[in-house]
């Protein structure tokens, strides 16, 4: 599975190479990371404790606070390191390691943020029949089916990254190793690498936003026509609205930096881009799914009382 060069290790360049910024951008991600972990470990505990929580809603909702988690744990520690260390290193199989985990969370959640559209859907649109249509074996079922696609969707790219070889400089020009930054540095041809990154990774991103822009769709065409209440309509397609947002922040930074060729944009450009989908959306995912929800409210404050 690994190649067989003499390469060992890569060396980071990190977010910016200004040193007088490293221990300010340290705190600022630090918070960041605090706030993001903090913030999804509550609804998780809230979600799996909580009794009038465990529907398909809420179910799906923990699913991402634990990817969200996740996600954010296999760049950011890692980051915070280098931020202190005037050697940012990390190893071969490390590098592959944080790739696979990076694409394993990433694409779990960008099929995870569909499903969660489509459980609003038929919540929304038809919900005489929402609980035998989402019931808890289905729920189950689709659980399981993105986390498993998730899974060998990563597992193609770190084998098929693994297998280049890396006979020039080890310098990435990222802050946590990626499919693009390390096609950058291999030899050879690295044509099939870039079709898988942009065909498969492209398809899983484009699909799921599809399915998400489309439950929204009917959501928002349900509502105009079918609610009278001009309060209760402004204040659904505000919900609707704020969880679009957070959505099409993370797919179109996804789309653009994985559809493009790996020659197509500059590494600074992508470092700023991946700080959004990375960094961003893991904190914006609690607030925005929970700050309009009487649910969760109610439950944080009755784990509070306790």
């Amino acid at each position: 599975m690994l190649n067989t060069t003499s390469v060992t290790k890569f060396l980071f360049l990190g977010v910016t190479d200004i040193q007088e910024l490293q221990p300010f951008l340290f705190v600022v991600f630090l918070t960041i990371y605090f706030i993001s972990v903090a913030g999804n470990g509550a609804i998780l505990m809230i979600v799996i404790s909580d009794p009038r929580l465990h529907s398909p809603m809420y179910f799906f909702l923990g699913n991402l606070s634990c990817l969200d988690i996740c996600y954010s744990t296999v760049t950011l520690p890692k980051m915070l390191q280098n931020f202190l260390s005037t050697h940012k290193a990390i190893s071969f199989l490390g590098c592959i390691s944080q790739l696979h985990f990076f694409h394993f969370l990433g694409g779990t959640e960008a099929m995870l943020l569909a499903v969660m559209a489509f459980d609003r859907f038929v919540a929304i649109c038809k919900p005489l029949r929402y609980t035998v249509i989402m019931n808890p074996q289905l729920c189950t079922q689709m659980a399981i089916t993105i986390w498993t696609i998730g899974f060998f969707h990563a597992l193609l790219h770190s084998v098929m990254t693994s297998r280049l070889n890396f006979c020039g400089s080890n310098y990435i020009h990222h802050f946590f190793c990626d499919v693009k930054p390390l096609l950058k540095l291999a030899c050879g041809n690295t044509e099939l690498n870039q079709w898988l990154l942009s065909t498969v990774t492209g398809t899983i991103a484009m699909g799921s936003f599809f399915l998400t822009f489309l439950s929204y769709f009917y959501i928002i065409t349900h509502l105009f026509f079918k609610t009278h209440s001009c309060g209760m309509l402004h204040k659904a397609l505000s919900t609707c609205a704020s969880h679009f947002m957070v959505v099409i922040l993370f797919y179109a930074t996804v789309l653009f930096t994985y559809i493009h060729p790996a020659s197509g944009t500059s590494m600074d450009q992508d470092r700023i881009i991946a700080i959004v989908y990375t960094v961003v959306t893991p904190v914006l995912n609690p607030l925005i799914y929970t700050l309009r929800n009487k649910e969760v409210k109610g439950a944080f404050n009755r784990a509070i009382k306790r």
